[in-house]
């Protein structure tokens, strides 16, 4: 800690400090923070949960607007979760109340009326996500409030890198640059990654100075736990057993298995709540707030409750299942240990696959082989909701002006030159805009697939139209269901936040299904788009280094020690990094297995390859570390494959992406697909989705090996 830094505090924030926290100094993070963002550079903050990030950030911002004062907005905080912010108000309130300082909250989920301020009267922090954010700016008497803006925190900033919102919420930062007339200075909040250095520049941008305060946690001991049953009942009862009488985090991987473990333990276990995307704030709210007391209570969530929202202190936090990431591990571990504890975290596994995985990402996370975050490279989806965004705010302009306000935005300075140039000549041959000479106006075809509810649709990038809402009949939101699952539903019972739900009525119009308490949960919901995306890169090369040394670094009890070195021992001996191909004499014909260790999104692309060499008929199963060929001929199989594993090696990026497939826009996830040129669209599909050149790059130096056939079963 630091006293020197705390007393230059201004006055009133010392006296917050003081009396209402009880600190006499700052910690480590916080001083850092302090001195890095007083140089006016860009701030990136990494430090593990509940190490005081928040704080870090609030300290610095509010001894400035305290010493210097601002007639409008002085800081925004934008938050990739409307429930983060209303988790975080009341921190923020507790520093800002007592200063005389103003805040306010603008999301969704606030009403409209109370998403407004008087003239004159814009509060000194306004705390905001990127979409309420791009509603904020369309709002022009609103919007000039935000020209005094000199401070911006962004919290939970991995979240964002990786996704279209990161794009957005990058182009929402350099607007707000041009409409304060000068640099706005930026302060991110994040957990652990892989590469912080290129974190930090894709926050700051190009020709900004920035600053990484990276805080390491002082080693401590981490108490694991591992239970492996294959028996689904019995893994239930160890779940019981593991939270009872505890205030307890239960992750599992998905929405469909939060709200089927939910329904299992009800009754056996007290004050159990579920949490995940697809509740309503309230149900959520309800189950954070469970943890704030002083009874035992238990949480079943997705990754939900992975970011920063304060649940309180913790006794345990369990695992079904193995995590996917060593990421998503560090942020779920991180939730236990907060009352001096070691951190205790237990895992419920089906079986000694799932133990293996486990010990890979411990070894990784020990290692500090945290993944690095990869940001889109061909963001078209965001510029054509920028060019329509424009074309709305303007009601007419020019390519001209679409250049100078779009085409230099940080987030598109890296794409082709003429990019902008293509969009806009596409949009007109296809109706999106229409010329009145020099100018470009809204066409028909924008108007019809993107001007509902005066230009709602595109604040956001994330495509929605997948989910209903699910309401009482007084009118009270539960949460989402997905359209696919209820269109093929009729009058049947269902769980949905841990409780039991019978649906009696639709409202297609309006897009819910009205629904009451009661019934045979027996009709399992699902959410279409909530499977995993598999193990990352990561995990599976540590696996491969476990298996290459035949054994597991972790500590283990007797049991599951015997456990995995069985696993191990059912894959024969192997090099730490390459890929190994073998055959093995079928029912009839040679099956081939190859063992890749490259991720399930890899080796799908690899599959792609692989028929385009073999023959597009040609069977093949895969899963995260392995593709299995059934049946595929006689001996000498697996020579084929060798060959065509070469023949991948050799292939250049081009001739890859004449390979892919690219979905048609109607198909597309993405949601302004229609209105994109096809050759954008298979840049984004090989650039972002397959990420091609990356794929390349590693494949062409991996080397390939011919091993004898062990007693393992293929991909499932």
């Amino acid at each position: 800690m630091d006293s020197e830094v705390f007393f230059d505090l201004h006055e009133a924030l010392r006296d917050v400090l003081s009396h209402r926290l009880g600190w006499s100094q700052l910690r480590e993070v916080q001083t850092r923070t302090y001195r890095a963002f007083g140089t006016g550079r860009d701030v990136l903050v990494i430090a593990p949960t509940a190490g005081g990030k928040t704080e870090a950030a609030l300290i610095p911002v509010i001894d400035a607007i305290l010493k210097e004062g601002s007639p409008g907005v002085s800081c925004l905080y934008i938050s990739p979760l409307k429930a983060l912010i209303n988790d975080q108000e009341e921190r923020f309130l507790s520093f800002c109340i007592p200063t005389g300082l103003d805040l306010k909250v603008w999301h969704g989920d606030v009403p409209r009326g109370d998403r407004s301020w008087g003239d004159g009267e814009p509060p000194h922090v306004l705390m905001i996500t990127p979409e309420s954010l791009e509603v904020l700016m369309g709002e022009k008497a609103l919007a000039r409030d935000l020209a005094h803006v000199r401070f911006v925190i962004v919290d939970e900033l991995h979240s964002f890198v990786e996704s279209e919102r990161g794009v957005h919420l990058r182009v929402l930062l350099d607007r707000l640059d041009a409409l304060a007339g000068s640099h706005v200075q930026r302060l991110g909040l994040s957990a652990t990654v892989g590469n912080p250095d290129e974190v930090l520049l894709w926050l700051s941008g190009a020709g900004r100075e920035g600053e990484l305060v990276e805080v390491v946690q002082p080693p401590r001991e981490k108490k694991f736990s591992f239970h492996v049953q294959e028996d689904p009942a019995r893994r239930t009862r160890v779940v019981a057993g593991l939270v009872a009488d505890k205030k307890a985090l239960v992750f599992v991987n998905s929405r469909a298995e939060a709200e089927e473990l939910g329904s299992t333990l009800r009754g056996t276990v007290s004050h159990l709540f579920v949490h995940h995307s697809s509740l309503s704030p309230q149900v959520r709210r309800a189950a954070e707030e469970s943890l704030g007391g002083g009874e035992s209570a238990c949480i079943i969530c997705t990754s939900t409750l992975e970011l920063g929202i304060d649940i309180g202190d913790l006794d345990i936090v369990v695992q079904v299942g193995a995590p996917a990431s060593v990421s998503s591990f560090l942020q779920r571990m991180g939730r236990s240990g907060r009352r001096g504890e070691s951190p205790y975290m237990a895992f419920v596994l089906s079986g000694a696959r799932e133990l293996l995985v486990c010990a890979a990402v411990i070894e990784s996370a020990r290692k500090k082989r945290v993944e690095p975050l990869d940001p889109k490279k061909r963001p078209y989806n965001v510029l054509v909701q920028q060019v329509f965004l424009a074309v709305l705010r303007h009601r007419r302009t020019t390519a001209a002006r679409l250049e100078r306000e779009i085409g230099t935005l940080a987030a598109f300075r890296d794409l082709p030159w003429d990019t902008l140039r293509v969009l806009v000549a596409f949009l007109e041959e296809g109706g999106f805009l229409v010329r009145d000479g020099e100018f470009l106006m809204a066409g028909p075809r924008m108007e019809a697939l993107y001007g509902r509810s005066q230009g709602k649709d595109l604040y956001s990038v994330i495509q929605g139209g997948g989910e209903v809402r699910a309401v009482t009949p007084d009118g009270e939101q539960i949460g989402r269901l997905d359209a696919k699952y209820v269109a093929g539903r009729g009058r049947e019972g269902f769980s949905l936040g841990g409780m039991d739900w019978t649906l009696v009525g639709r409202d297609e119009q309006h897009g819910l299904v009205v629904v009451v308490p009661g019934g045979d949960s027996g009709g399992r919901a699902f959410w279409t788009g909530g499977r995993s995306a598999g193990l990352s890169p990561e995990v599976c090369r540590s696996i491969q280094r476990i298996i290459a040394r035949r054994r597991a670094l972790l500590p283990l009890a007797q049991r599951e020690e015997e456990e995995l070195a069985e696993c191990i021992a059912a894959f024969p001996p192997l090099h730490p990094r390459g890929i190994h191909v073998w055959e093995t004499r079928g029912k009839k014909k040679v099956d081939v297995a190859v063992l890749t260790f490259l991720s399930r999104g890899k080796n799908a692309l690899l599959v792609l390859l692989l028929r385009s060499v073999l023959g597009e008929h040609t069977k093949v199963r895969y899963d995260d570390i392995s593709l299995l060929f059934p049946a595929m001929g006689g001996e000498g199989s697996a020579d084929r494959v060798m060959e065509a594993l070469l023949r991948i090696q050799q292939m250049t990026v081009a001739e890859i992406n004449e390979i892919i497939p690219v979905p048609s826009p109607h198909q597309s996830a993405w949601k302004f697909a229609a209105a994109l040129p096809p050759a954008f669209l298979h840049e984004m599909v090989a650039f972002d989705t397959w990420r091609v050149d990356e794929f390349a790059g590693e494949f062409e130096k991996l080397p390939l090996y011919r091993v004898s056939p062990p007693d393992m079963p293929g991909p499932a």
